[in-house]
């Protein structure tokens, strides 16, 4: 009797577990496009949001924007990815200079910058596919 209940239980639980993973109609592409973008926005606001401020808006002449920006938005994930492991120096970005140095970020794992680009490239007006954690891995081994 107590090994009955006992797989009752189990099974229960596995139910509500799976329930909550796949919402109705949820794929689960876009439920792990939506578990990344809440990853990235963490992390973002850790890493990113001193210097690209909350709304992605950068700081004029500092520090340059993420929301409406053509390089985010852009299909050239593996320029962002490289970005973000090398960091940026007094580059001009879509004509405007940015004198704030961009600290490399090499200590973050291929998960975590999948995870910010991700959210960058979905937050704010930006719309964009998913970076995946394949690619920045291609384009870290490129770098080594």
């Amino acid at each position: 009797m107590k090994a009955i209940k006992f797989g009752v239980v189990v099974l229960t639980a596995f139910l509500l577990i799976n329930s909550q993973n796949s919402v109705a109609g949820e794929q689960p592409a876009q439920s792990s496009l939506k578990a990344s973008i809440a990853r990235g926005k963490e992390l973002y606001l850790v890493q990113c949001l001193a210097c690209h401020q909350v709304d992605g808006g950068g700081v004029p002449h500092l520090n340059a924007p993420l929301d409406g920006s053509a390089n985010v938005k852009g299909i050239d994930k593996a320029k962002l990815i490289k970005i973000v492991l090398n960091g940026l120096k007094g580059e001009e970005i879509e004509g405007e200079n940015y004198s704030n140095v961009m600290a490399p970020h090499k200590e973050l794992t291929d998960q975590q910058i999948a995870d910010i680009l991700t959210y960058v490239r979905n937050a704010w007006s930006n719309k964009a596919s998913q970076v995946t954690v394949a690619e920045v891995k291609t384009v870290r081994a490129k770098l080594k």
